[in-house]
């Protein structure tokens, strides 16, 4: 058998540009941005981490507004990063201003693994001492920040758990008493800005029981993309399906986006469906067109550039140009295996996930209820959907020697190859004349 493979890529643009545009897929993502710093026991082993404000990766600062600053930082921590990823089973010593603690939203917080570091320009006003009773009543732990002590704040060091020294802004021969008189309340004393062996170990001597500064660690960014939240809609409407959700589930995730909701009417209603009637329901529409093509709709979508213009970005047509090409290999593996085809179809379009939404792959499929045999694809390159998927991107490479190398391996004729290929390029121009 002659596995000899011509000058015929089946991707829709050359290897250069297909770099060219995955390049611009990322940068046209915004990059989002979290410091870390550890913040560890008289053992030095890490029982925490103060989370600040980052504006790029070059350490980047400048803070004008606190409570902008401490909101991002509860959004990029819970949300965009995850918790997990960021505490893992520790603290996060979260800046909170006079507005921020006054407000609804700090309870949404996991009282369970934050600390709200009342920042030194909250003064102990009595509507401050009952917001922080408040806090405390629901389980919140607090610490007063860089303190400097008056009388005005016996309230709260009768009632916060840590009360942070900045060490710069302290006179070292007043450390002693100063400590001293803050140990008339329960809460820990954490020595911040520690530069040095000697005044960690003077801190210690002294009580203090958490330690924050340069001689541990300095703080370390965090830098990763933030996700289109219509792509995260179509990652849990994904979720949902290989999940096997009801369609009451589905139903409710998709009126979250009124955008797709409109799309799916329309593709339900569009003539390639033959409908007599028009179909005006999400309900309706979900059991006309179907799990299987929801499914591959889905993955086509998150691909799309989100705008009105309904017009699909480069990563959609190399995806899909993978996802059909690798299908039809499937089919003639396999003729009979619509479920191996439907995986095959899987594998390629999911392939760049990772390109597309800036994020490792193991990372998106923790998330997914993936078949075990497209992961080990996705992941490892592994089984026949895995050695597809390499084929694949051998062609688009233009690395014809590889490639050839592949087909003798799973057995498929350079003319299978080639009528697949025909396949792909029609099927996609389809994919683009109807956007």
């Amino acid at each position: 058998m002659n596995h000899q493979v011509s000058q015929f890529k089946f991707s829709p643009t050359s290897p250069s540009s297909n770099h060219e545009m995955m390049t611009a897929e990322l940068k046209a993502q915004e990059d989002i941005f979290l410091a870390q710093q550890p913040i560890l026991d008289a053992n030095q082993n890490i029982v925490a981490y103060e989370l600040l404000f980052r504006s790029g990766d070059h350490g980047s600062c400048s803070v004008n507004d606190d409570m902008a600053a401490s909101a991002t930082v509860i959004i990029n921590t819970f949300s965009h990063f995850g918790a997990e990823k960021v505490l893992g089973q520790r603290r996060g010593f979260i800046n909170v201003n006079t507005s921020l603690l006054m407000s609804d939203m700090i309870e949404l917080l996991p009282r369970d693994q934050v600390v709200l570091e009342l920042l030194e320009t909250v003064v102990p006003s009595e509507d401050v001492i009952q917001r922080c009773e408040q806090l405390k009543a629901m389980g919140f732990k607090l610490a007063l920040d860089d303190f400097v002590y008056t009388p005005g704040f016996d309230p709260l060091c009768a009632m916060v758990d840590f009360i942070k020294l900045d060490l710069m802004a302290v006179d070292q021969a007043q450390l002693g008493a100063i400590s001293n008189k803050l140990k008339r309340w329960p809460a820990q004393l954490l020595a911040e800005k520690v530069e040095s062996m000697e005044q960690f170990n003077l801190c210690r001597d002294l009580g203090f029981s958490h330690f924050q500064g340069y001689y541990f660690a300095r703080p370390t960014t965090l830098c990763s993309k933030k996700v289109d939240p219509s792509k995260l809609v179509l990652l849990r409407l994904l979720n949902q399906i290989l999940g096997d959700c009801e369609n009451a589930e589905i139903e409710q995730t998709f009126k979250q986006q009124p955008s797709l909701s409109f799309n799916l009417l329309r593709l339900v209603n569009s003539v390639a469906m033959g409908l007599r009637n028009p179909v005006s329901s999400l309900k309706q529409a979900l059991v006309i067109l179907g799990r299987s093509q929801l499914q591959r709709w889905i993955q086509l979508l998150i691909y799309t550039v989100s705008d009105d213009t309904s017009q699909s970005s480069p990563l959609l047509q190399l995806a899909a140009s993978r996802g059909r090409l690798i299908e039809q290999l499937a089919r003639s593996q396999q003729p009979g295996r619509s479920d191996f085809h439907d995986r095959a179809f899987m594998v390629g379009l999911l392939s760049l996930l990772d390109i597309l939404l800036g994020v490792p792959m193991p990372e998106i499929l923790e998330q997914l209820s993936i078949n075990e045999e497209v992961k080990e694809a996705l992941l490892d390159n592994g089984g026949r959907l895995g050695q597809l998927l390499v084929l694949a991107e051998r062609l688009e490479r233009g690395n014809f020697d590889a490639a050839g190398s592949i087909l003798a391996d799973v057995e498929i004729p350079l003319a299978v190859l080639t009528a697949a290929q025909l396949d792909t390029f029609r099927w996609v121009d389809g994919l683009s004349q109807a956007n």
